[in-house]
């Protein structure tokens, strides 16, 4: 392919300057012309570099001595108050205020509004002195003693034109602002977990999206930078293997530097296996809601009321108006079928102006605003009814296929129907239930490795917003404003991102690995009778920031024990540096197994039908008391056979380790079965939960590519 087929090839980890490395390559025979197509080069935290490339070019260079990998550039996608409430972290939980104003959280998004309030550095100090970032500072854009750090890699400002930066950013660590709210709803105090933390913004996403060359250049720089944590609300629409996945590749290094990355699971659910962060060194956040939920309602004219799905903050003037079927306005040039639908560019403006119209499938509401309608009724025939509800450009309700019904019975028979679209109100909610949009486990890659991680608030979280962003992410929306409610895993990567920067104030010197373990083993445990997925739906279950602070006893694992696992599932030496970007191998003359890996939930997928025996081999670090005896308790299945040895783990001193087995056994599962237990470690004080899960999903897990 050739260049004008904007054909980009990653080139990573190649262990000299980029400089020295283009003369290399052209002695090598790569044309020098390829070279000048360099898009970033890679080498504060690895090396390497990203170019634009023909066939050709890709392969000399993938022959060239010293270079590790070469693959072709990706596009991620952003994966889009009340919430740390509903978790039980009040505004007045215990701080540790100086250590937490140390604390640096990198964000990989679409930029950010400075000027937000949620920004303000009243009362700050300057950036901590481990501080190496910068600020990529313009006429519009400057930092603070707050926001420490930007930058762009999309070839502008690292302002954000989308609004969803500035939302994750603060929802992870922005201040307290009173009387926030999207133009009326939902108002109260806006806040992050931890807003006394500093925030660098590193702007991956532009229109087109979020590529792969862009999220290698801001983690390269973010790890010499002197972050602490990073937040990724990004993510493929599918997985993929580690090898060429930036996320999973940038935060090994990450990793391996003591930083945690967490990372949105994906919004392709409720489709098992569509989690798409998979990576075990990565901490996996699917969505739930919270007990507030967003709903309006419209009366029609026979004073029938029915509910709906919308945030709808406008407010019509007057009682009734005209409403009209989208098929009744099609436009010439449209088929019927497309015009009930409300499809672009097939509703007829003389017939809709200053109407309510009714479409009979999900619309985003542009045509309607197009045409010059009032307002818009719209059809959700998905799952996702009713447990969610997002903006439209116009007054707008989303209504169930069932209540549909009556509004097109009071249509066909009513001569003049009219309707009313009434304002969106806060109700109350069960909760917290995993969002229908939020992907589900389990691990296409290491089937072996309980995905997603656990859960955080993601349905209709009120944050901080840019002023120049799309309320409805419908072009002609012309509102601007400073907070917004928006939905998706995107919102619930920073709430498990703050919930991690609050545990780090307490425990500065605690790995990536112990902060994950931590949140895992003490978050909140969720209904299975909510979602059929289980924990394939919500992982360890809700986070609990408070509790994690103490969570007793913790998982750790560092970088050898993640190449080791990648080794057990048959990554050879030549595949494993392929994401190390070191010398690492594989190790010889040893058996390994990925349950192994020193991970704080266990699953395995067995064949159906026959019998088996599994061993999950843990190590447990005291963090708790000094002097402490925790005692197995393990809930079970019938069809299953568990035990612990030992039972009974004694401690006398603190960061002392404890090895333990547990095994599980059966006799044969039936086909596409899920089996949930627990592990309980406790001392009569604290509660280390472990979910365990024996699934017959995968019949054939992929298999790698060795070439």
């Amino acid at each position: 392919m050739d260049r004008e087929g904007n054909y980009d090839i990653s080139y990573r980890h190649v262990r000299r300057s980029a400089n020295n490395e283009a003369d290399r390559l052209a002695r090598r025979g790569v044309h020098s012309s390829a070279i000048d197509f360099l898009i970033h080069s890679y080498n504060r935290s690895f090396n390497g570099f990203a170019a634009k490339l023909t066939d050709q070019e890709q392969r000399k260079i993938a022959s060239t001595e010293g270079v590790v990998s070469v693959f072709p550039s990706k596009i991620y996608k952003p994966l889009t108050t009340r919430s740390w409430d509903f978790l039980g972290f009040k505004d007045t939980v215990k701080r540790m205020p100086t250590i937490e104003s140390d604390v640096i959280i990198g964000v990989l998004d679409t930029g950010i509004s400075p000027g937000s309030e949620s920004f303000d550095d009243e009362g700050f100090g300057p950036p901590p002195k481990k501080w190496k970032g910068k600020c990529q500072s313009s006429k519009n854009f400057a930092c603070n003693k707050k926001l420490i750090g930007a930058r762009s890699y999309t070839g502008d400002s690292p302002i954000d034109k989308e609004g969803h930066g500035t939302h994750t950013s603060s929802t992870a660590a922005g201040r307290g602002v009173k009387g926030a709210s999207l133009l009326g709803l939902a108002q109260g105090t806006a806040r992050g977990a931890v807003p006394s933390a500093r925030i660098a913004m590193y702007k991956v996403c532009g229109p087109d999206g979020c590529p792969d060359e862009s999220i290698l250049a801001a983690f390269d720089d973010a790890i010499a930078d002197g972050v602490d944590i990073l937040s990724v609300s990004l993510g493929l629409t599918s997985p993929s293997d580690y090898r060429n996945d930036s996320i999973a590749i940038g935060s090994f290094h990450a990793m391996n530097k003591g930083i945690l990355t967490s990372q949105s699971a994906g919004n392709e659910g409720p489709l098992l296996g569509s989690v798409g962060s998979l990576a075990p060194w990565l901490l996996t956040v699917a969505a739930t809601s919270t007990d507030r939920r967003i709903e309006n309602k419209i009366v029609l004219g026979n004073g029938i009321t029915l509910v709906g799905n919308a945030i709808n903050t406008f407010k019509l003037n007057g009682t009734m108006f005209p409403l009209i079927s989208g098929g009744d306005a099609a436009s010439s040039n449209c088929d019927i079928k497309f015009a009930r639908s409300c499809g672009l560019g097939c509703l007829d403006k003389k017939l809709v102006k200053g109407k309510i119209v009714f479409c009979d499938q999900l619309s985003d509401g542009e045509e309607p605003l197009l045409a010059g309608a009032l307002g818009m009724i719209a059809v959700d025939s998905l799952v996702n009814f009713p447990y969610l509800s997002f903006a439209y450009p116009l007054p707008a309700t989303i209504l169930s296929q069932n209540s549909s019904v009556a509004v097109q019975l009071y249509m066909n028979k009513t001569k003049n129907p009219q309707a009313n679209i009434l304002k969106s109100e806060r109700f109350k909610s069960k909760a917290p239930i995993v969002a229908s949009f939020s992907s589900r486990g389990p691990n296409s890659i290491t089937s072996d490795i309980l995905k997603p991680d656990l859960s955080a608030p993601g349905v209709e979280i009120l944050a901080a917003f840019s002023p120049v962003g799309k309320v409805s992410q419908v072009e002609e929306d012309k509102r601007s404003v400073k907070f917004s409610i928006i939905s998706g895993t995107s919102m619930a990567c920073p709430h498990a991102t703050g919930a991690a920067a609050y545990v780090m104030s307490f425990h500065p010197d605690w790995s990536p690995a112990a902060i994950k373990s931590a949140l895992m083993t003490t978050a909140s445990p969720m209904n299975s009778s909510n979602d059929a997925a289980a924990e394939f739906g919500y992982g360890a279950g809700n986070i609990d920031p408070v509790k994690a602070v103490h969570p007793g006893l913790v998982y750790e694992a560092a970088k050898d024990d993640y190449i080791k696992m990648l080794c057990a599932q048959g990554y050879t030496t030549k595949m494993v540096r392929l994401i190390s970007g070191d010398m690492s191998s594989c190790p010889t003359g040893t058996t390994q197994s990925v349950r192994d890996l020193n991970y704080p939930s266990m699953a395995v997928n067995v064949k159906s039908g026959k019998p088996f025996k599994v061993n999950f081999s843990r190590v447990v670090t005291n963090v708790g008391s000094k002097n402490a005896t925790y005692k197995a308790t393990i809930s079970t299945a019938s069809q299953l056979k568990i035990t612990v040895t030992p039972s009974v783990l004694s401690f006398k001193s603190l960061h002392e380790k404890q090895h333990f087995i547990l095994t599980v056994a059966g006799k044969g599962l039936k086909p596409t079965s899920q089996y949930s237990i627990s592990l309980v470690w406790s001392d009569g004080f604290h509660s280390v939960r472990s979910p365990i899960v024996v699934s017959t999903y995968i019949k054939n897990p992929k298999t790698l590519n060795q070439q």
